[in-house]
């Protein structure tokens, strides 16, 4: 090929070898997890052999201790049970809120925006000892309702910063129009806004239930039972034993774990990022 032929395939070939990098590296975990789930403990062991393919006939010992040695599925269970309440109660209070907070409070909605959001940042080592408190008093201490009470202390809050962006961005003189046709200012809200906001509702339900998926400091604290724990808490415990990490297990129980959530971020990779850049170029 001559000089002039590598320069046309330049900017396609620069371009092919970026998403290839990008590909790679985020397919990677994905790859190792998988192997390792089903690598035998001394092939993954034995410093001789190649990490990263079947030196011995695969194995499902991983698997069965995952599932019948450990409450791995009920964990899931109570994971995707919390993660459903909190992603309701935190649309009930953050929809009304942001909305409150964008259309009907005049310059004032922005700083009080901001106050809310402010309170997301306060990280959770700071708050988890009079929440806990909290917790015992109400009585909900080794239940899943005591995180159904705490982890919309901080979806809320970035929830409503979050929705605000959205609500601002849907020009008023449409809500306006709407009730001049005969539609309360609550029929708009609930026939013309929630509809327009689709994009950042739905970032808003994978943020929230992504939270619930990866918090461990308030699972830990308010949750001993192995029935009752959160799966990013009983994974950990129960499959590392001291000085003994069952691998395997471990990257079984991730794999399983992280995939219907990575699925479901690519499902609704566009509206995942309208929902957070939809007010950057007013």
């Amino acid at each position: 090929m001559t000089r002039r032929d590598w320069r046309k395939l330049g900017p396609g070939a620069a371009k092919f070898a970026t998403l290839a990098t990008f590909v790679v590296l985020l397919a990677f975990p994905f790859y190792w997890m998988l192997i390792a789930t089903f690598k035998q403990n001394i092939d993954l062991y034995a410093v001789e052999n190649n990490p990263f393919k079947f030196n011995l006939p695969p194995t499902l010992d991983h698997l069965k201790l995952l599932f019948f040695e450990t409450g791995y599925v009920r964990w899931i269970g109570n994971t995707a049970l919390v993660g459903v309440i909190v992603v309701i109660i935190t649309l009930f209070l953050a929809v009304p809120a942001a909305y409150s907070l964008a259309r009907l409070t005049g310059r004032w909605g922005q700083r009080m925006g901001i106050a809310i959001f402010l309170t997301y940042l306060i990280p959770p080592t700071l708050l988890f000892i009079p929440l806990s408190r909290v917790v015992a008093v109400l009585g909900l201490q080794d239940t899943i309702w005591s995180v159904v009470l705490v982890y919309p202390s901080f979806t809320v809050p970035f929830s409503i910063w979050l929705l605000m962006g959205f609500f601002k961005s849907i020009p008023k003189e449409l809500e306006d129009a709407a009730m001049v046709d005969g539609l309360t200012r609550f029929g708009a809200f609930v026939k013309l806004v929630i509809p327009i906001s689709t994009s950042g509702i739905l970032t808003v339900v994978i943020f929230t239930f992504t939270l619930v998926t990866q918090e461990f400091v308030y699972a830990l604290t308010f949750i001993s039972p192995e029935s009752q724990q959160m799966v990013g808490v009983g994974i950990p415990i129960f499959l590392v034993r001291g000085d003994v990490y069952f691998w395997g297990s471990l990257m079984a129980a991730c794999l399983i774990t992280s995939v219907p959530i990575a699925l479901l971020y690519n499902t609704f990779l566009d509206r995942f990022i309208a929902g957070f850049t939809v007010g950057a170029v007013k």
